[in-house]
């Protein structure tokens, strides 16, 4: 068979050299373009659809304008701060990724070249900022916001991404598990949302008590791209089309669906109607715990996070946040804390516990440094399961850390400059203060043209943020709006 020449299409040449796999080049790409897709068009038009009708222009645009903003500054500088030559241990050298000599050059990770890689991770560090924009919709000035995606990518994205993922970050090399960003991008803008949150102030308190979603089957589409697109989110991790891309795609569907359905089941529970929006909040939480594990954990582990990522966040959500001074001050517009720094420190900690040191040898290639507390009970590895539960820990502290002083250090210089909060008398008009535009004409600000609410019953939620389960009657929690 040695002897029997390759078709001229797989022959080597200057553009596909030996090294070269056109396959995983294929699937990367493939990939990357699944997790744009989530932010353009998926949460420009879940956030559109999930507001106010007067804040769907903005809310929109404040992700397009990241996206576009982001990739821009990830292929000058960006890239190479995050995965380049380190000058700090949790810091890499600022330098462009343009040139094709660079470009061609074979990436650190997969059989493709830099150029993949480059476009891979900046979807990876654009869907980052969008998710922050959302703890803060309905009254961030977007001349701040312009100023603020920036500022963040550079000093605060880049220390969490070279530390934990970059192949001379201090985490990494410690050994953390973090297989697809449940580190990187949900608890760090979880933590950044919320504290950026803090800074900017609330909205109009009218708002905070009543703000409808304009569109709840527009939302619906967002919410079906953001889930498909977790496809590529995290089956093309492992950089190769292989047997382990495969586990992590279906882990991340078992346990998203778990979740969901974990959700809705407490929404009946308790308030004796399932919830669309409870169930997108189910639904993202589940693709959020599942992040730092999908490869490394069995099936069996997917379906446990599912049911504890359908319920923890919950919980915090309908019961904690009712009871803490500090969640309610936040005005954390789509509850992006909990769905995204509780869902994923729950899901650091789950991996820590469920990692299976078969898989982690699979995708890591190294036998025995990376081994689930679980695994190391049952195979006599106490301490190196011990270890890897106090690294997972650590990799918690480090993000959370980073991203309150790097936010609100980033909040305190925009503010020099431009206010963080659009004026109330802007506030009361929304997208045509903001933009001079509107997304459609439809009557009010997306109130029923009938009193349907008397006959039908309202919904369990008034808006996405939490606190939006109404008070169920003869039962025995409440949970009033804020």
């Amino acid at each position: 068979m040695s002897g029997v020449p390759l078709p001229s299409n797989l022959l080597p040449g200057d553009g596909s050299p030996e090294w070269f796999s056109r396959a995983d080049n294929a699937w990367q790409l493939i990939a990357a373009t699944l997790v744009g897709l989530q932010s353009v068009p998926g949460l420009i038009i879940l956030y559109g659809g999930a507001v106010k009708k007067k804040w769907a222009v903005n809310s929109a645009f404040m992700s397009l304008y990241a996206f576009a903003c982001v990739f821009f500054c990830w292929v000058v500088w960006g890239y190479r701060m995050s995965f380049g030559d380190e000058l700090l241990p949790f810091w890499g050298k600022p330098a462009m990724s343009l040139e094709h000599a660079y470009l061609f050059k074979r990436a650190f990770l997969g059989a493709f070249p830099n150029a993949t890689m480059v476009y891979f991770q900046c979807v990876f560090a654009a869907i980052t900022l969008i998710l922050i924009a959302g703890a803060v919709l309905g009254r961030m000035n977007f001349y701040a916001w312009m100023l603020f995606v920036p500022l963040w990518l550079t000093f605060s994205y880049t220390f969490t991404a070279f530390s934990i993922w970059s192949s001379s970050g201090f985490l990494t090399k410690m050994g953390i598990i973090d297989y697809s960003g449940g580190y990187v991008i949900h608890l760090s803008s979880g933590v950044a949302g919320f504290t950026a949150a803090y800074w900017v102030g609330p909205r109009l308190n009218k708002d905070r008590e009543r703000f409808p979603p304009n569109n709840i089957l527009l939302m619906l589409a967002g919410a079906g791209l953001l889930w498909m697109g977790w496809t590529g989110f995290n089956g093309g991790d492992p950089y190769t089309v292989n047997s382990d891309a495969s586990l992590a795609v279906l882990n991340t569907h078992a346990c998203t669906a778990t979740s969901l359905l974990t959700w809705v089941i407490l929404d009946v529970l308790f308030f004796r109607k399932p919830s669309v929006i409870g169930a997108v909040q189910g639904m993202i939480t589940g693709l959020v715990c599942i992040t730092p594990a999908a490869g490394v954990v069995e099936g069996w582990a997917a379906l446990i996070m599912g049911v504890l990522s359908g319920s923890i966040p919950w919980f915090t959500m309908m019961v904690v946040h009712k009871r803490s001074k500090l969640l309610q001050k936040v005005d954390d517009t789509m509850a992006v804390f909990h769905t995204h720094a509780i869902a994923g420190t729950l899901g650091g900690l789950l991996t820590g516990l469920f990692a299976d040191p078969r898989l982690n040898k699979l995708f890591y290639g190294t036998d025995g440094q990376y081994v689930g507390f679980f695994y190391g009970l049952g195979s006599k590895k106490v301490s190196t399961g011990f270890r890897q539960m106090g690294v997972q820990i650590l990799g918690i502290i480090f993000v959370i850390f980073v991203n309150v002083i790097s936010t609100s250090l980033i909040c305190l210089f925009i503010r020099i400059f431009v206010p963080l909060r659009m004026s109330e008398e802007d506030m009361e008009i929304g997208d045509e203060a903001a933009h001079g535009e509107e997304a459609y004409a439809i009557w009010g600000q997306g109130d029923k043209l009938e009193n349907s609410s008397s006959k039908y019953g309202s919904s369990l939620y008034d808006d996405v943020e939490a606190g939006g389960p109404k008070k169920k009657r003869g039962g025995t929690v409440e949970m009033m709006s804020n």
